[in-house]
């Protein structure tokens, strides 16, 4: 196990915030874990878990315990016809991963490629993208409790999954930290296409569709409006695109006719957040060292040597202004760790 005082976390968080830990432990096994949280002092609290970062924001140093899974390995626990069930330490690379299942043929990952972070935060975030969510794949999460070291298994009916959401970032926030997940993948051909550019970018490719290509695709989409976070530092979409009442789409679609959106079911309509940044006027602008990235207004991007405060300023005057044209209160996907400055 590692263990460190004042330790930099320049390298879990994609934000690049200089900003340190009173304390950073990284286990590598769940004993460890259960090592650390039985016998662990007042004076290592407050605790934070992490993986890479990717969805945080740091305002400050953090005056507690930062904690790192160093789990890893993918096995193999039900392999049927039709579908096989991998068992994947929290500690692993999320996109290693779906190369993984892509390499051996397995569906349901591939349209989640490239997204940053590991398998343990997968679970706790509901990571999504185009069309497809971890919930869609996740059939247990393993944890164990912080308060007592006790091991729980969630079933995915349990984890409470939505968009965005899961039972660990509402009622049981900070209450069990994940160890291992479980997915299940699809050995026939399940091909999810029907969200974004995909099938634009599908006929640029000559129209054969593969699982590795379709995995291709999906790099190359979100490599062409994302920002590599090791040349700009980013934690990827900023906000959460909202989800509004027909009744209040229908009305803004009047307004807006060529307003983009995605029907969740018959009394909801999601609309993309990077779509109203843009019409207000925020793609490519900048407050101070902070600023919305030029090719995706959904991203904010530290534009070199920004505070975490100056990020939730820019994030702060976005919302305002969403709220204004639109009448929408959009929400950061990305959590604020510490006080503002």
């Amino acid at each position: 196990m590692k263990d460190f005082t004042n330790y930099s976390l320049l390298p879990y968080n994609t934000f690049g915030m200089d900003v340190k830990a009173a304390r950073f432990v990284e286990y590598e096994s769940v004993d460890e874990l259960r090592g650390f949280l039985i016998g662990r002092q007042e004076k290592d609290a407050p605790l934070l878990h992490v993986g890479r970062g990717s969805n945080l924001l740091f305002v400050s140093d953090y005056p507690g315990t930062v904690l790192h899974s160093g789990i890893k390995g993918i096995q193999v626990v039900q392999d049927t016809e039709e579908f096989v069930d991998l068992r994947v330490g929290a500690g692993e690379v999320w996109d290693n991963l779906v190369d993984y299942t892509v390499r051996k043929g397995w569906y349901g990952a591939e349209n989640l490629s490239l997204i940053p972070g590991e398998v343990g935060a997968s679970a706790v975030q509901n990571i999504g993208a185009y069309g497809v969510e971890a919930k869609d794949l996740i059939v247990a999460v393993e944890t164990v409790a912080v308060e007592t070291g006790a091991l729980r298994v969630f079933t995915n009916e349990e984890c409470h999954y939505a968009y965005r959401e899961s039972i660990f970032k509402k009622e049981l926030k900070g209450k069990y930290i994940v160890t291992y997940v479980t997915y299940r993948l699809q050995k026939k051909p399940v091909y999810h296409l029907d969200y974004g550019n995909i099938r634009s970018e599908l006929q640029k490719e000559g129209g054969e569709l593969s699982l590795a290509g379709l995995r291709q695709i999906i790099i190359h989409i979100r490599e062409a409006k994302l920002p590599d976070p090791e040349k700009i530092g980013n934690a990827g979409s900023f906000f959460m695109n909202p989800i509004v009442p027909v009744q209040q789409f229908e009305e803004l679609l009047k307004m807006y006719p060529e307003m983009p959106h995605y029907k969740v079911d018959e009394a909801r309509v999601k609309i993309p957040a990077g779509w109203m940044i843009d019409r207000c006027g925020w793609k490519g602008k900048h407050l101070g060292r902070a600023g919305v990235h030029d090719k995706q207004a959904l991203v904010l991007v530290n534009l070199g040597g920004a505070t975490g405060a100056e990020v939730v300023r820019l994030a702060e005057a976005i919302v305002r202004s969403v709220k204004e044209k639109f009448g929408i209160t959009i929400c950061p996907e990305v959590n604020f760790i510490g006080e503002k400055q």
